[in-house]
């Protein structure tokens, strides 16, 4: 019986062939001296056109000018994984990936080039992008619950034409409010138009809102529109309104009331249809009683009041603030940076934010000029970061775990905070059941300060 011959196959091809990810390797010339069939359906280009070109010219990618993982890898012999980068396939689409290198050598152990693999993230990004739109109006994003029920009147507040009073401290995004409600708004169309009333000076204010005619005041050469004419038709934004003078309260008021106004050394009154949009970091019904502001002006703007909590009391909301971030200065810098890691998601969760989002956003910023890594480390953020964090939060040194128990056990000091010690509204609060929240206060090993303290009916659900 004749003996079959044994067929030669090429293992190492075929699974290359079979797998999903894209595969490529180089000489140390760069030229591409493999490229598998996930790689030429990826890129839209044939192994037949990427094999002995140069792979710059082939993957087109974020990182082959500054950032080159396979240089990284050929230059110290240690290998990247996962790391985050897009490329432009054949049709001038950006699509996201994540990059993994590894030397590649002969059968005698010499360096013959480099191999890297890549892997499509198109629809981790369309399920990150789902997600996110669940919990996004405008340009702001929170899963909070107290931003939630602000999200949730929005639609509605956008479609009146009444007048509306933003309050909220400092940095915690209020001009992005009222920019949202325009853009929900029939005015989206139409110009929004801001000011800052604190920033200016009451005579330089008032023309900047009423316009002049020409010879109003020397230097006034011909007419100026104010920004109330500017806005026709669409949004004034009136920033921090609490700082503007009594005098000025009192045109402000005639134009609210009667939609009519009179430029600086006009003798004609002029009508305007512009929606009012009013902000202050103030309290006004503290203003008013303080007499610091004109009670019937208060009457007439706080027609919907809508308030904007502190980032310290939405922590839940830091890692979605941060991915944005990343986001946004990876495109404007041209980097692509991965994420936080865990040790430093662990201090940003910790902090109270007294600058609130605009703080987060310079603390990320900060965090860019700084760190030259994949990952924003600890390392990576201000000093004055490091070691603070709010009392009875333990802060992990090291793992996915232990950030999120920090994240749980903030968020649990906030609810208690907020409901001022009651168990039962807290656990509602976070939409949980309360014999849950007993449990995790007990797990995280809380430390709660004394105005927590249970009440008796809290008692039977232990």
């Amino acid at each position: 019986m004749r003996k079959r011959q044994p067929i030669t196959v090429n293992t190492t091809d075929i699974i290359l062939e079979s797998i999903s990810d894209g595969v490529f390797t180089v000489d140390h010339d760069w030229r591409v001296t493999s490229f598998n069939r996930a790689a030429e359906e990826f890129t839209g280009i044939p192994r037949e056109e990427a094999i002995g070109r140069r792979c710059c010219e082939v993957f087109r990618a974020s990182m082959c000018e500054t950032e080159c993982a396979l240089r990284h890898t050929m230059d110290s012999g240690k290998p990247i994984i996962n790391k985050s980068a897009f490329i432009v396939d054949a049709n001038g689409r950006r699509i996201p990936i994540s990059v993994s290198t590894a030397l590649l050598r002969d059968t005698q152990g010499n360096i013959a080039g480099g191999v890297e693999t890549f892997r499509d993230l198109s629809l981790v990004e369309e399920l990150r992008k789902e997600i996110e739109q669940r919990y996004e109006v405008g340009d702001m994003v929170s899963r909070s619950a107290l931003m939630q029920k602000l999200f949730d009147i929005l639609p509605q507040v956008a479609a009146s034409d009444a007048t509306v009073v933003i309050e909220g401290e400092t940095g915690t995004g209020k001009e992005l409010l009222a920019r949202a409600l325009h853009n929900l708004s029939p005015r989206k169309n139409q110009p929004f138009v801001a000011i800052n009333c604190g920033a200016l000076p009451d005579t330089l204010l008032e023309s900047e809102l009423f316009g002049y005619k020409a010879g109003a005041f020397t230097g006034a050469d011909k007419d100026k529109p104010g920004r109330f004419a500017r806005a026709e038709g669409g949004a004034l934004f009136l920033d921090e309104i609490g700082d503007v003078s009594a005098a000025l309260q009192v045109r402000l008021l005639r134009v609210l009331q009667e939609k009519t106004y009179e430029p600086l050394g006009g003798t004609q009154s002029v009508k305007t249809d512009v929606r009012v949009i009013a902000a202050t970091n103030k309290s006004l019904a503290e203003l008013v009683k303080d007499g610091q502001s004109r009670q019937d002006l208060y009457y007439r703007i706080n027609v919907v009041r809508l308030e904007l909590p502190p980032l310290r009391k939405r922590k839940e909301d830091i890692p979605l603030l941060v991915d944005r971030f990343i986001r946004r200065f990876n495109q404007t810098q041209g980097r692509a940076v991965a994420g936080v890691s865990p040790e430093a998601m662990a201090l940003l969760m910790a902090h109270d934010y007294p600058g609130n989002i605009r703080e987060l956003e310079n603390i990320i910023e900060h965090a860019f000029v700084i760190c030259p890594d994949a990952a924003i480390g600890a390392r990576c953020l201000p000093e004055s970061l490091v070691g603070k964090h709010s009392p009875g939060v333990p802060l992990p040194t090291s793992g996915f775990d232990s950030t999120v128990k920090a994240a749980e056990a903030q968020a649990i000091l906030d609810a208690l905070s907020q409901c001022g010690g009651n168990r039962n509204e807290a656990a509602k609060a976070l939409g949980m059941h309360k014999s849950t929240l007993f449990r995790k206060i007990k797990a995280l090993e809380l430390a709660l300060p004394s105005r927590f303290k249970r009440a008796e009916g809290d008692r039977s659900a232990e």
